[in-house]
Order: C-alpha cells, then sequence, then structure tokens
C-alpha cells in the first residue's frame, strides 16, 4: 500500500496513521511516497503532516524537487533493508571483495548493478546551504504561495480548489471546466509564464507551483496579473 504525502495533483496529504494501522493489522508493506512534500520535513513546522510515518516499511523523496538538487535524486529510507537484500542479492565470484559487510554494498538494493555516485551532489547543497538556509528556502516558497492564495481569494471570479499547504496553488475560474480550460490556454499563449492544469472528480483545475530559487513576490503579482487579465478576455 502507497500512502503519499503531497499528491501530484492538487498536494494533499493521505492519513498515515489510519493507512499504517490497517496495513500492520494485516502484515501489509506500507510505503509513503514523499516525492514533493517529503523536503518540507526539513522544517518542524510541517512534520505534523507525516504524523504516523514510524508505522511505515520505506519512504521515499527526492531532493531533486524541492531542495536544489539537479535530476536526479531520490532518497529511500528502508526499516528493514535485509528484506531489500534477500530479493535483489548478487554476489557470483568475481564480484567478492575483502571488505564485503564492513558498509551497505547498494549493488544488492537495487535491479541494476551500477549506479550513479547521486550522494554526492546532495553533500555539495547540505554543505553549501546548511540545514537553516534550506528551511528559508522551503519558507519562502510556501509564503509566495499564500501570497498567491491571497491575490486569487480577492477577486470573486476564483475559487481554490484545494487548500494551499506547500508552494502548490489550485485554482479556477467559477463556473464550468470549459472556462477554465480557455483560460489555461490563453495564459499559457501570452508565453510570460506557464501553468499545467488537473482534473479530480470531473473538476478542471489550474496549478500554480513555486519551483524556482529566484522567485521573488514581484514575480506571483506579475503572475496573477497574467491570470487576471487573461481571464478577463474569457469572461
Amino acid at each position: 500500500v502507497v500512502g503519499t504525502l503531497g499528491t501530484t495533483s492538487s498536494c494533499t496529504f493521505d492519513d498515515l496513521d489510519e493507512l499504517g494501522d490497517v496495513c500492520n493489522d494485516y502484515g501489509i508493506w506500507m510505503h509513503v511516497d514523499a516525492a514533493y512534500a517529503g523536503s518540507s520535513f526539513i522544517c518542524p513546522e510541517y512534520r505534523y503532516l507525516m504524523k504516523g510515518v514510524e508505522k511505515a516499511e520505506s519512504f521515499n523523496f527526492n531532493p531533486h524537487k524541492w531542495m536544489l538538487v539537479n535530476f536526479d535524486c531520490s532518497a529511500m529510507w528502508l526499516k528493514q533493508p535485509r528484506w531489500i537484500v534477500d530479493a535483489f542479492n548478487v554476489d557470483p565470484l568475481y564480484l567478492k571483495h575483502d571488505h564485503q559487510g564492513s558498509a551497505p554494498d547498494y549493488r544488492h538494493w537495487q535491479i541494476p548493478l551500477g549506479r550513479r555516485f547521486r550522494a554526492l551532489k546532495l553533500w555539495f547543497v547540505l554543505r553549501l546551504y546548511g540545514v537553516e538556509n534550506l528551511q528559508k528556502y522551503i519558507r519562502n516558497h510556501i509564503a509566495l504561495a499564500h501570497l498567491f492564495e491571497k491575490l486569487c481569494l480577492s477577486d470573486d471570479r476564483f475559487e481554490l480548489f484545494e487548500e494551499v499547504t506547500m508552494g502548490l496553488v489550485c485554482f479556477r475560474l467559477k463556473g464550468d471546466n470549459e472556462n477554465n480550460e480557455e483560460l489555461l490556454r490563453r495564459i499559457n499563449g501570452r508565453g510570460k509564464i506557464h501553468l499545467v492544469p488537473s482534473k479530480i472528480d470531473d473538476v478542471y483545475f489550474l496549478r500554480l507551483a513555486i519551483c524556482s530559487r529566484f522567485t521573488e513576490e514581484r514575480d506571483i503579482h506579475v503572475s496573477w496579473e497574467e491570470v487576471k487579465e487573461s481571464a478577463d478576455e474569457v469572461l
């Protein structure tokens, strides 16, 4: 069973406490997919969103999504690594060496035999920025998302599709899907900003994601003007 912390479409969070109880009762492996939102847990105030994570058998997040590491870099935690090692163990005579067992041998943790040294670029980011600067970076993105949220709510033509908790704002024009599809075409057609849509329960909405370390408040205001002017053309 996969519990998601920060779904792709709308950045919602599964209840790991409830999922974990069911999985533990029935002996089911619970994996936590925190690909995007996992980076935010470097900030203590957002860790409540992963309540129950101790009931999981594995946890994964992607530092390349929101922790300033270039693509690709995924961090995987396992409660019992031996289960993975037993499944993927590759140990022919020509790969044996004198230091076996002194450190984890990650060829036993995956299907491919070789792997790139992805940990090095993550180490460099951690050393360069440090915990406090990474926290500041995450908090700034979330604050910018709340700024865009506030601008949306100031215009009666718009509504939020989902509560804003991270750096993603899901919003739409009130009314039918067709107007929102046309709104997206006009926004992206203007060429200043680019938004990606999604649809849940047949409700079409637009997604503004704060992604760049260079994003500032003025960029949010520019983005809102693009959205507002495009809406003027649609309605």
